[in-house]
């Protein structure tokens, strides 16, 4: 098996990974990232959505070799000078976690949303980001809660309440 080097989380890894693995196989299984989950393998479910290069990525849909010279980050890479990020904060404020699986690919697809300058961050924004995050256990509407409560913290909310405009929440 070739081994395959990549920056994860401001270091490089290594992992010995079969030819052609994805991204989600080098983390996961090669590195035992526990916060890489491995759920449809499919790309649908975001639980194995990670940063690479600051965007929001699934980790099972791309190589780990398309990323060599790349920047990853994985939920254990959030954290700086051990205090955690104001989307993890969020989250354990609005408990809108109860099993964990959906919460790693949620949260880095929120910091990926709100730390883009490119595009100012709305309500409707967060809703389409969370939308492609399956959560089976009733947590979504906290976890939208969380980041748009990470979001003002953050100073990226943007706009008045689009609920107003959005009855149905969507």
């Amino acid at each position: 098996m070739p081994r395959v080097t990549l920056e994860v989380n401001g270091q490089n890894r290594a992992a010995q990974v079969p030819a052609g693995a994805t991204l989600l196989e080098f983390l996961h299984d090669g590195l035992r990232l526990s916060g890489v989950r491995a759920g449809c393998e499919e790309g649908t479910c975001g639980a194995c959505t990670v940063l690479v290069d600051g965007r929001a990525t699934r980790a099972c849909m791309i190589t780990a070799s398309a990323c060599q010279g790349r920047r990853i980050t994985t939920l254990e890479g959030l954290a700086h000078n051990g205090a955690l990020h104001p989307v993890q904060l969020e989250f354990l404020r609005h408990a809108s976690l109860r099993c964990g699986f959906c919460t790693p690919g949620a949260i880095l697809e929120a910091v990926a949303l709100l730390e883009d300058e490119s595009r100012p961050v709305t309500k409707r924004r967060i809703r389409q980001a969370l939308a492609g995050h399956a959560c089976h256990c009733g947590m979504h509407a906290r976890i939208v809660a969380a980041v748009e409560e990470a979001a003002r913290k953050m100073g990226r909310l943007h706009g008045r309440d689009d609920q107003a405009r959005d009855p149905g929440g969507k």
